[in-house]
């Protein structure tokens, strides 16, 4: 088994080589690129200034251009520049953002308490609450909490995340006629001179609806597979015996059958590995809020692909790290499972 796992470690060089290779080649080639933009804006603050016409070209001297791509790393060959890339990145240097002028370490890790605190929270909470409905719907299968709790997961599952906060926006948020949470954002203006428990009931309004579209993602899988896997188990031979030695529905269904039928949620906690840093692209810029996803989402945007390869780098990462965790847990958890 230990050899199974080193070749898995070995694997994630050329998958994180491939991944890196085809996102580097897209950035580019891709038009529209960091110095594009700068001429757009110049272009735009040119017309605004009232010193040219609307649509009038900006025209670069040849040397400043040269300039500009060298400051870019954009001078030199492809393959030449993805090397120089590889290497920064030994170094522990993911370059310079384009867009904040801060080395992109800086920028990436100062958005992560927020994507890791809404991370963690949704996490947990799916787990807490969809292990024990899970379990209800398995022992009271077919009955009206089943099907009700059946209606309720699956209206859930068919919504987007990003898109139930946005109804939940509307219908709650600052401006409706509930008004009841804010609209966005992390925390509200000046919340360090506020008091501990406007602290909390502050950081509380502005959690709510974006710990619910995390969680209305991943609700229904979660619920689903824990009470399939239950019912699996128990039609299972030994929990027959367990019950034809008298033992009451609640020890075998808590003290033989749960365990092992927790073994599908376990093995997904090494994927949720890379949720939980990455944060989501499209729930944070619905809700405002400035973590990793929307940071990512805005990089993109405003083509700063120094931030978008250093994103990529801890997500590619995080994923594969995550699916070797996977196995781990799923031999700690089944001990009848041998890699080979």
């Amino acid at each position: 088994m230990a050899a199974y796992f080193a070749r898995r470690f070995l694997l994630l060089i050329p998958t994180f080589l491939g991944i890196t290779f085809l996102v580097f080649t897209i950035t580019r080639f891709v038009p529209g690129g960091p110095i594009e933009q700068m001429l757009l804006q110049l272009q735009a603050a040119a017309t605004e200034g009232g010193s040219g016409g609307a649509g009038t070209a900006v025209e670069i001297p040849p040397e400043s251009l040269a300039a500009l791509k060298e400051h870019f790393n954009l001078d030199q060959p492809f393959f030449v520049a993805y090397g120089h890339w590889l290497l920064d990145l030994l170094s522990f240097d993911l370059g310079t953002s384009y867009k904040y002028n801060e080395p992109v370490v800086d920028v990436i890790t100062s958005r992560f308490p927020i994507s890791i605190y809404f991370g963690l929270l949704g996490f947990f909470l799916a787990y807490l609450v969809c292990i024990p409905l899970g379990v209800a719907k398995a022992v009271r299968h077919g009955s009206g909490l089943d099907l009700l709790s059946s209606l309720i997961v699956f209206m859930g599952y068919s919504i987007p995340g990003w898109a139930l906060g946005g109804v939940l926006l509307v219908l709650l948020g600052g401006g409706s006629f509930l008004d009841l949470v804010p609209l966005g954002g992390f925390r509200s203006e000046g919340w360090e001179d506020f008091t501990v428990w406007r602290k909390i009931t502050d950081q509380t309004h502005h959690t709510l609806l974006p710990v619910l579209a995390y969680m209305v993602g991943s609700f229904a899988t979660l619920t689903i597979l824990m009470k399939n896997s239950l019912m699996e188990n128990l039609g299972q031979d030994y929990v027959r015996t367990a019950f034809a030695k008298g033992l009451s529905e609640r020890s075998v269904v808590f003290g033989h059958a749960l365990r092992n039928s927790l073994i599908p949620i376990c093995t997904g906690l090494g994927h949720a590995i890379g949720l939980i840093m990455a944060g989501s692209y499209l729930i944070e810029k619905v809700f405002n809020i400035n973590g990793i996803g929307y940071l990512g989402y805005t990089s993109i945007v405003d083509r700063d692909y120094a931030v978008v390869m250093g994103i990529l780098v801890i997500n590619t990462l995080l994923v594969l790290i995550g699916n070797i965790l996977s196995d781990v847990l799923y031999v700690l958890v089944d001990p009848r499972i041998r890699f080979s």
